[in-house]
């Protein structure tokens, strides 16, 4: 079966552009023009699975939540099969009305040996060799990814044959470890989301501005941006951090956190590098308390170790006549210093306010 292939990436392309494709198509017309105003003229004929054109489109995270609206109507009407590439998760990076409507494939990182397979044809295209120490770190630090394999190789082939002073020809050189280090440069700053590295270095930033070490919270959170960490990644950490550590120790790190969640999430890299180093150095100098995360995770566990136990009467809703007459809402006190726990757990105190914040 033939379908029409058209691909588009969302960082230069604009939803105006798809919905031209829609509009060019014989026998198609859409019910607003690109103005979103009513389309006047010839009633839309719908299209059949067979003639639905493939819209491919990269990076789909790129469009906003207005872009990905204006897809929704096309992909509900089959006018177009829709394809979407994006590295970052779905969950947030698509609009759940779109997510619904599509199935997600998720591609795997290619393990060491799908790799290896890949650079043995690279070194035959490039008439290289490679020593296996390097061809080792080669593997370890291409994290999973064809392409960062390919690139490194190319750079470290045009290494050896600038410092042979001689054309490529066949096995013209060895690949060295050295070459593979200076090839990858940088790389070293990089980490992969699903390795050790990343989890060190966002457990060193969490640990950092809990103990209010506010240079080492700023080092760390560096450490990340030049990585290339996405932004909302390290706000949603922000936002949990200002309720689990800092808590009622000042309340207003919520606000604060969920404001930086906002800056990044409107500008964007790379000044919004400003607000994400605006909100970690006021959630470094806070107090801290938690005092109310303790409280809670307490009562989790209680609830959990005795189950549904019963409501006291006295706080509960008397919406029947039967169930005032069996006492619910008997002796009720809108302001009242006995403990309202089930009768079990009289005398708990989760939440205890007499403790020294940090």
């Amino acid at each position: 079966m033939k379908r029409e292939f058209y691909e588009f990436s969302a960082v230069n392309t604009s939803s105006k552009d798809i919905q031209k494709i829609i509009v060019d198509r014989k026998n198609i017309q859409p019910k607003t023009n690109l103005q979103g105003l009513p389309f006047k003229g010839q009633a839309l004929q719908g299209t059949t699975l067979q003639s639905s054109p493939i819209i491919f489109i990269d990076e789909i995270h790129r469009f906003n939540k207005a872009q990905q609206d204006k897809l929704l109507p096309h992909v509900e009407k089959g006018q177009i099969i829709l394809i979407g590439a994006t590295t970052e998760n779905p969950s947030f990076e698509v609009i759940g009305p779109l997510l619904s409507r599509s199935r997600v494939l998720v591609l795997n990182q290619l393990t060491e040996k799908e790799l290896k397979i890949i650079a043995k044809r690279g070194l035959k295209e490039l008439k290289v060799k490679i020593r296996p120490k390097a061809l080792k770190f080669l593997l370890e630090s291409s994290n999973g990814d064809a392409r960062v394999l390919l690139n490194v190789l190319e750079i470290a082939s045009n290494l050896i044959h600038s410092r042979s002073g001689v054309a490529p020809t066949a096995h013209s050189g060895s690949v060295y470890l050295d070459d593979i280090e200076n090839a990858l440069q940088r790389r070293q700053l990089t980490f992969d989301k699903q390795g050790e590295e990343f989890y060190n270095v966002i457990s060193a930033f969490i640990k950092s501005m809990r103990a209010s070490d506010v240079d080492a919270a700023l080092y760390y959170l560096a450490r990340m941006v030049e990585a290339g960490q996405d932004p909302l990644y390290i706000a949603r950490r922000m936002v949990v951090f200002a309720s689990e550590d800092i808590g009622m120790a000042a309340p207003t790190a919520l606000v604060v956190a969920n404001e930086v969640f906002r800056a990044c999430e409107t500008i964007g890299y790379p000044e919004c590098q400003i607000n994400l180093m605006h909100g970690v150095v006021y959630l470094a100098t806070a107090k801290k308390s938690r005092l109310a995360y303790n409280a809670y995770f307490s009562a989790v566990e209680d609830v959990k170790k005795f189950g549904n136990l019963p409501t006291p009467l006295k706080i509960r809703n008397p919406v029947t006549k039967l169930m005032k007459d069996i006492g619910y809402g008997e002796n009720y006190e809108k302001y009242t210093k006995e403990s309202l726990l089930p009768d079990k757990l009289k005398g708990k105190n989760y939440y205890r306010k007499n403790v020294k914040l940090h």
